[in-house]
Protein backbone atom coordinates (compact mmCIF):
# COMPACT_ATOMS: atom_id res chain seq x y z
CA UNK A 1 0.00 0.00 0.00
CA UNK A 2 3.09 2.28 0.57
CA UNK A 3 3.96 1.84 -3.35
CA UNK A 4 0.88 3.45 -4.18
CA UNK A 5 0.48 7.45 -3.60
CA UNK A 6 -2.79 7.30 -4.26
CA UNK A 7 -3.87 5.14 -1.38
CA UNK A 8 -1.80 7.58 1.30
CA UNK A 9 -3.99 8.84 3.89
CA UNK A 10 -3.57 12.57 5.10
CA UNK A 11 -5.03 15.00 7.53
CA UNK A 12 -7.35 17.39 5.41
CA UNK A 13 -8.63 19.13 8.07
CA UNK A 14 -9.05 19.59 11.91
CA UNK A 15 -12.16 21.24 12.96
CA UNK A 16 -12.02 22.69 16.49
CA UNK A 17 -15.82 23.25 17.84
CA UNK A 18 -17.02 24.70 21.27
CA UNK A 19 -21.17 25.06 21.39
CA UNK A 20 -21.96 27.34 24.25
CA UNK A 21 -25.86 27.06 23.58
CA UNK A 22 -26.43 30.79 23.95
CA UNK A 23 -24.95 34.22 22.61
CA UNK A 24 -23.34 37.00 24.81
CA UNK A 25 -20.53 37.13 26.92
CA UNK A 26 -19.62 33.35 27.60
CA UNK A 27 -19.75 33.27 23.48
CA UNK A 28 -17.20 35.92 23.52
CA UNK A 29 -15.28 33.89 26.39
CA UNK A 30 -15.17 30.81 23.92
CA UNK A 31 -14.15 32.81 20.92
CA UNK A 32 -11.64 33.92 22.70
CA UNK A 33 -10.17 30.46 23.47
CA UNK A 34 -10.08 29.14 20.53
CA UNK A 35 -8.24 32.23 18.99
CA UNK A 36 -5.82 31.50 22.12
CA UNK A 37 -5.65 27.77 21.56
CA UNK A 38 -5.69 27.55 17.62
CA UNK A 39 -3.66 30.78 16.58
CA UNK A 40 -6.64 31.48 14.07
CA UNK A 41 -9.81 33.64 14.06
CA UNK A 42 -12.67 31.73 14.90
CA UNK A 43 -16.49 31.72 12.90
CA UNK A 44 -19.63 31.87 15.04
CA UNK A 45 -22.19 29.33 14.12
CA UNK A 46 -25.91 29.20 13.95
CA UNK A 47 -28.49 27.13 15.01
CA UNK A 48 -30.64 25.06 12.32
CA UNK A 49 -33.38 23.60 14.11
CA UNK A 50 -36.11 25.22 16.91
CA UNK A 51 -35.70 23.58 20.14
CA UNK A 52 -37.97 25.05 22.20
CA UNK A 53 -37.29 23.41 25.60
CA UNK A 54 -33.74 24.71 25.57
CA UNK A 55 -34.98 28.36 23.75
CA UNK A 56 -33.09 28.10 20.76
CA UNK A 57 -34.88 28.96 17.17
CA UNK A 58 -33.02 28.62 14.21
CA UNK A 59 -30.55 31.48 13.36
CA UNK A 60 -29.58 32.13 16.75
CA UNK A 61 -26.07 32.30 17.38
CA UNK A 62 -25.05 29.61 20.01
CA UNK A 63 -21.44 28.21 19.13
CA UNK A 64 -17.91 28.98 17.47
CA UNK A 65 -15.84 26.94 15.27
CA UNK A 66 -12.31 26.86 14.00
CA UNK A 67 -11.16 25.06 10.56
CA UNK A 68 -7.17 24.41 10.59
CA UNK A 69 -6.25 23.14 7.29
CA UNK A 70 -2.13 21.57 6.62
CA UNK A 71 0.77 22.14 9.18
CA UNK A 72 -1.14 24.10 11.48
CA UNK A 73 -3.84 21.49 11.45
CA UNK A 74 -1.36 18.35 11.99
CA UNK A 75 0.50 20.95 14.79
CA UNK A 76 -2.57 21.64 16.40
CA UNK A 77 -3.27 17.56 16.43
CA UNK A 78 -0.45 16.53 17.94
CA UNK A 79 -0.73 18.92 20.82
CA UNK A 80 -4.08 17.73 21.27
CA UNK A 81 -3.59 13.84 21.41
CA UNK A 82 -1.44 15.05 23.87
CA UNK A 83 -4.34 16.33 26.19
CA UNK A 84 -5.97 13.07 26.08
CA UNK A 85 -2.71 11.09 26.51
CA UNK A 86 -2.48 9.80 23.21
CA UNK A 87 -5.29 7.66 23.48
CA UNK A 88 -8.43 7.44 21.78
CA UNK A 89 -11.71 5.13 21.50
CA UNK A 90 -12.43 2.86 19.39
CA UNK A 91 -16.01 4.10 18.58
CA UNK A 92 -14.64 7.69 18.38
CA UNK A 93 -13.79 6.81 14.25
CA UNK A 94 -16.87 6.76 12.09
CA UNK A 95 -17.07 4.23 8.58
CA UNK A 96 -15.50 6.65 6.49
CA UNK A 97 -12.40 7.25 8.85
CA UNK A 98 -13.11 10.14 10.36
CA UNK A 99 -12.63 10.91 13.94
CA UNK A 100 -13.32 13.17 17.03
CA UNK A 101 -12.66 13.69 20.44
CA UNK A 102 -13.46 16.05 23.45
CA UNK A 103 -10.87 18.03 25.62
CA UNK A 104 -12.36 18.97 28.80
CA UNK A 105 -10.41 21.78 29.54
CA UNK A 106 -8.60 24.05 27.30
CA UNK A 107 -5.66 24.39 29.65
CA UNK A 108 -5.07 20.38 29.26
CA UNK A 109 -3.15 21.79 26.05
CA UNK A 110 0.25 21.85 26.49
CA UNK A 111 1.02 25.30 25.71
CA UNK A 112 -2.37 26.48 26.95
CA UNK A 113 -2.31 29.04 30.26
CA UNK A 114 -4.82 29.53 32.73
CA UNK A 115 -6.96 32.94 32.62
CA UNK A 116 -9.20 33.44 35.28
CA UNK A 117 -11.41 36.03 32.81
CA UNK A 118 -12.34 33.37 30.98
CA UNK A 119 -12.98 30.19 32.83
CA UNK A 120 -12.56 26.57 32.23
CA UNK A 121 -14.34 25.41 29.15
CA UNK A 122 -13.84 22.06 27.05
CA UNK A 123 -14.08 21.77 22.96
CA UNK A 124 -14.40 19.18 20.59
CA UNK A 125 -11.55 18.14 17.68
CA UNK A 126 -13.02 16.43 14.76
CA UNK A 127 -10.73 15.09 12.46
CA UNK A 128 -11.36 14.89 8.61
CA UNK A 129 -9.18 12.74 6.51
CA UNK A 130 -8.44 12.17 2.87
CA UNK A 131 -6.70 10.35 0.25
CA UNK A 132 -5.41 11.98 -3.19
CA UNK A 133 -8.61 12.28 -5.79
CA UNK A 134 -10.63 13.20 -3.13
CA UNK A 135 -10.90 16.61 -5.09
CA UNK A 136 -13.38 14.86 -7.85
CA UNK A 137 -16.21 14.87 -5.55
CA UNK A 138 -15.88 18.87 -4.71
CA UNK A 139 -15.12 20.26 -7.77
CA UNK A 140 -17.41 21.80 -10.11
CA UNK A 141 -16.75 20.55 -13.38
CA UNK A 142 -16.73 17.00 -14.11
CA UNK A 143 -18.35 16.29 -10.42
CA UNK A 144 -18.41 12.73 -9.54
CA UNK A 145 -18.38 10.15 -6.57
CA UNK A 146 -15.04 8.56 -5.25
CA UNK A 147 -14.96 4.68 -6.42
CA UNK A 148 -15.64 2.38 -3.10
CA UNK A 149 -11.84 0.62 -3.21
CA UNK A 150 -11.06 4.40 -2.76
CA UNK A 151 -12.34 5.19 0.62
CA UNK A 152 -10.60 5.17 3.71
CA UNK A 153 -12.16 2.56 6.10
CA UNK A 154 -12.17 2.53 9.68
CA UNK A 155 -9.34 0.23 10.05
CA UNK A 156 -7.60 2.06 7.93
CA UNK A 157 -7.75 5.32 9.50
CA UNK A 158 -6.97 3.45 13.19
CA UNK A 159 -3.83 2.31 11.25
CA UNK A 160 -2.74 5.91 10.14
CA UNK A 161 -3.21 7.47 13.43
CA UNK A 162 -1.45 4.54 15.21
CA UNK A 163 1.58 4.61 12.76
CA UNK A 164 1.38 8.67 12.08
CA UNK A 165 0.77 9.88 15.19
CA UNK A 166 1.81 7.19 17.85
CA UNK A 167 -1.76 6.78 19.01
CA UNK A 168 -3.08 4.07 20.93
CA UNK A 169 -6.34 3.17 20.07
CA UNK A 170 -8.55 0.92 22.37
Amino acid sequence: MADNKMKEIRVEKVTVNMGVGEKGEELKKATTILQIVTGAKPTLTKCKVKQPDWGLRPGLTIGTKVTLRGKKAETFLVSALMAKDKKIKKKSFDKQGNFGFGIREYIDLPKAKYDPKLGIKGFDVLVTLERPGYRIKRRKIGKAKVFHSHLIQQNDAIDFVKKKFGVEVE
